[in-house]
């Protein structure tokens, strides 16, 4: 019998601490474009999927929105994890993606979890915002033009956008692009598929 994929137990894990269904798609979406950078790499799918539907996994009951360095999100899902037997490498690069951990991002896994944590929710809103509600109607110059309204999905931060195209030593049109593609792969569960506007 095969055994369970890291991200298979990562889904379940994340079924059981999040209920929000809004929280649970950002997961997915930064999932999709996780799976989508690992294989352009070559990188391991399966690990770089799991961390992405875990690194929020704790958001939901543990918000932290005072940016604690040590209590609330992500400390709280990555004592879990721990106690739990998941591996440094995921905890870690959990811990990376929030600034204030204090945890520098040395590994393509962690540079690439803040790269697009923030851009693949930037990018669902472009979607949603179109009259289709389709990633299919998204391209890079929809996104950049997004990103100079600051009256526009408010709560994305920029900075943490470009930095993250920055540390990742990629252009940040193509981080847009890529993360872009890795969306439209995912429509129908992220409920961005082309919808039958005539």
């Amino acid at each position: 019998m095969m055994s369970e994929t890291l991200a298979a137990r990562a889904l379940k894990t994340l079924h059981e601490w999040v209920q929000s269904e809004s929280l649970r798609k950002h997961c997915y979406a930064v999932a999709d474009s996780m799976k989508h950078f690992a294989q352009l790499r070559g990188e391991d799918v399966d690990l770089w999927e799991a961390v992405a539907l875990l690194h929020d996994m704790d958001y939901e009951r543990h918000p932290n929105l005072e940016h604690s360095p040590n209590e609330g999100h992500p400390f709280v899902g990555v004592a879990w994890l721990r106690e739990n037997g998941w591996s440094e490498e995921i905890c870690r690069a959990i811990l990376s993606h929030a600034d204030y951990a204090n945890i520098p991002r040395e590994t393509p896994l962690e540079k690439t979890l803040y790269a697009v944590d923030e851009l693949s929710s930037f990018v669902v809103a472009v979607a949603l915002v179109r009259p289709t509600k389709s990633i299919h109607d998204v391209d890079v110059r929809a996104v950049k033009k997004k990103m100079k309204d600051k009256a526009f999905a408010r709560a994305v931060n920029r900075d943490d956008i470009i930095r993250g195209a920055q540390e990742l030593g990629m252009p940040l049109d193509e981080v847009i692009m890529e993360v872009i593609a890795a969306l439209k792969s995912d429509a129908e569960r992220l409920g961005l598929a082309r919808s039958q506007v005539n």
